[in-house]
């Protein structure tokens, strides 16, 4: 095996799941070079993985502008120039792991002699010479993808995942570390685009507002831009227990801030998979979904109330209600953070 494409073109939270991979692929096939096909919002995540050796990035928004302002002639010369860039090394196999039709098609145009397919849909299968259905332990993170090395005779290993990080992103950590000074931080990742997979923001005020109180450590929020609403108003409720960056760092820069924690606290989004990832003692929230139960680490606490109507998805049947995360109560996530770190750190001197 000389080349290698992946096609993992988003979310955030798959793509971690599935950074684990490369370095499978690297153990069985050590001088292979790896290139990993992605859209743009993620692209950073695998820039700096320490086994990808390329990165290809698809502007599908771009193409999108293109064909709705009837734009043919600009449209067509991006797609041959991507396609170009794409087919710049000859692949030997292409591993579609999204399994849709958009991500089958771009590895058929990638040329690659042999094209397996991860659970292929939407009949994405016809551009396949090999399709693996999703498979493996669902209690366990990323077990479809480990499940995948498996069917194709490779030693999966620990399976850890792994985010690479620039020096420049380093820096933004080490500088939140040492804003907060000895007594270190905890991390809160209260959000994602669906809000059947919140918790309550009153419930993480008190949260932050327990844990500065009994640990003397603020919690650090972090988020997109479209998240800055929501966590002012958490920060509002409080006080100097939150320290907000929400919308202030890029992706690798909050996975740096992540990284140097003392403990994270986070939904179902892609940045409490870096938890993990990171080897960072995490307390993970879910609901309407229930993406694992094992991480693989013992540092990692999942809280989730298998209630009748879990896990929902992107189809919640409890008119706004949540139970499945408003069951969740401030005194068992706290009991969660005692257990995963027993011991209270220094507090600053007044």
């Amino acid at each position: 095996m000389q080349s290698l494409l992946i096609v993992r073109l988003s979310a955030i939270g798959d793509v971690v799941m599935a950074s684990p991979l490369p370095a499978v692929f690297r153990a069985a096939w050590p001088d292979v070079r790896i290139t990993w096909l992605v859209e743009p919002q993620v692209a950073e995540l695998v820039s700096r993985h320490p086994q990808v050796d390329r990165v290809v990035v698809w502007p599908k928004a771009q193409w999108r502008a293109l064909f709705r302002r009837l734009r043919w002639i600009r449209l067509g010369r991006e797609v041959v120039r991507f396609v170009r860039e794409l087919r710049a090394e000859p692949y030997d196999m292409g591993v579609d792991l999204q399994g849709l039709l958009k991500s089958g098609l771009l590895t058929r145009l990638s040329g690659a002699r042999e094209r397996v397919g991860l659970g292929s849909r939407e009949g994405s299968g016809v551009f396949m010479t090999q399709v693996v259905p999703r498979g493996g332990d669902p209690r366990r993170i990323g077990s479809e993808y480990r499940y995948l090395a498996q069917a194709l005779g490779l030693e999966p290993g620990a399976f850890f995942m792994q985010v690479g990080l620039r020096p420049e992103d380093e820096s933004v950590g080490a500088q939140v570390a040492q804003d907060q000074g000895v007594r270190g931080y905890v991390v809160g990742c209260p959000f994602t685009t669906r809000p059947q997979k919140h918790w309550v923001e009153a419930a993480w005020a008190e949260l932050a507002r327990r844990i500065h109180h009994e640990r003397g450590q603020p919690m650090v929020l972090l988020g997109g831009p479209d998240d800055r609403e929501a966590a002012d108003r958490i920060q509002a409720l409080a006080g100097t227990a939150v320290d907000n960056r929400v919308g202030q760092t890029s992706l690798t820069q909050a996975a740096a801030v992540i990284r140097r924690a003392g403990l994270l606290v986070g939904v179902d989004t892609g940045l409490t998979h870096m938890g993990p990832a990171f080897d960072v003692p995490t307390v993970a929230l879910f609901g309407s979904t229930c993406p694992y139960l094992d991480t693989g680490r013992d540092n990692t606490v999942v809280i989730y109330h298998d209630l009748p109507c879990a896990p929902c998805r992107r189809n919640p049947t409890c008119d706004g209600c949540f139970d499945c995360l408003t069951g969740i109560s401030v005194d068992e996530v706290m009991a969660a953070v005692a257990r995963l770190l027993p011991t209270t750190p220094i507090k600053e001197s007044s």
